[in-house]
């Protein structure tokens, strides 16, 4: 009778959460039953059910292609890159943040850090390509007011993971940070006027207070980071992809695009796209584990 009473009760919040699962099931779950394209020799005219069966013929397809290598090292590169980078600074920017006493000057230096992730893919990378144009973009023009040649970064392979990294850095580092900010705002108060009691720093309350408690709030950040770790935006990694750096840009979604929609090969791409779902969710589940032995924090 409680079951039922209790049930009633929540069915106008149930009516509230219909729309959203239904958009997710149509969006999200119903489109799953696609991925039977990846053991299929799809064709348009005879459609997902009727094409024949080839099994695991794409998946080898693509392991013996010379891409393979070459899209797998480009987006564990990138990926990686950006976690060893813009992980800890986000920390670092929410820590200092977090010590400023002047109310107007922190609120201006927070909307200042978070104003840049609101800026487009498509600006930010025409921002990046003006910017970096060699004849005359801004550094060019700076460089020869110091009679220097400024070199052409955008067809350097080598130069490209350190433009895509450190552009993306700056643009969301500031929003990563919030979620830190809001979990020190939540440390009791009383622990630093303990630690000011014992004569303690602003760094040894940072290493021994803040750094401790939103420890766990950083744990699942990575996890969740790791888990798309072959999952690097394909927007701006397109957007600056050119013939001279693809050596570095061809990453994994670019590579499925490309097969995809401009080769019509659905089969492999979405072989592809499989391929690196499952490799995401392996990674998801063993830096999972990893946490909850090291840090008893975990997903799941």
């Amino acid at each position: 009778m409680g079951k039922d009473c209790s049930l009633k009760k929540s069915l106008p919040l149930y009516a509230l959460l219909l729309p959203s699962a239904i958009l997710l099931f149509c969006f999200a779950y119903l489109p799953l039953g696609g991925l039977v394209m990846a053991f299929k020799n799809y064709s348009p005219s005879l459609g997902i059910i009727k094409s024949p069966w080839v099994g695991f013929k794409h998946f080898i397809q693509f392991f013996n292609s010379y891409q393979f290598v070459t899209t797998i090292k480009n987006t564990l590169v990138l990926s990686i890159y950006g976690i060893l980078v813009g992980f800890p600074l986000a920390i670092l920017l929410a820590l200092m943040c977090n010590q400023l006493r002047n109310g107007w000057f922190k609120k201006t230096f927070q909307v200042v850090t978070y104003l840049p992730h609101f800026i487009s893919t498509m600006v930010m990378c025409g921002l990046i390509l003006i910017f970096l144009s060699p004849s005359n973009g801004l550094f060019a023009n700076i460089a020869k007011l110091i009679e220097f040649q400024f070199p052409n970064l955008m067809a350097s392979s080598s130069a490209f993971k350190h433009i895509y990294v450190w552009s993306d850095v700056w643009q969301h580092l500031g929003w990563d940070s919030i979620i830190y900010l809001a979990a020190l705002s939540g440390i009791d108060p009383t622990y630093y006027e303990a630690a000011s009691i014992d004569g303690a720093s602003r760094l040894q309350k940072i290493a021994h207070i803040d750094l401790p408690l939103i420890l766990p709030t950083a744990m699942i950040l990575l996890i969740m980071r790791a888990g798309s770790i072959l999952g690097v935006g394909f927007e701006k990694v397109f957007l600056l992809q050119n013939v001279q750096n693809i050596m570095s840009s061809e990453i994994i979604s670019t590579y499925v695009y490309k097969m995809g929609l401009q080769g019509s090969q659905y089969s492999l791409s979405t072989a592809i796209g499989l391929f690196n779902t499952v490799v995401n969710i392996v990674i998801l589940l063993l830096v999972n584990f990893i946490s909850k032995k090291t840090t008893e924090t975990s997903l799941l």
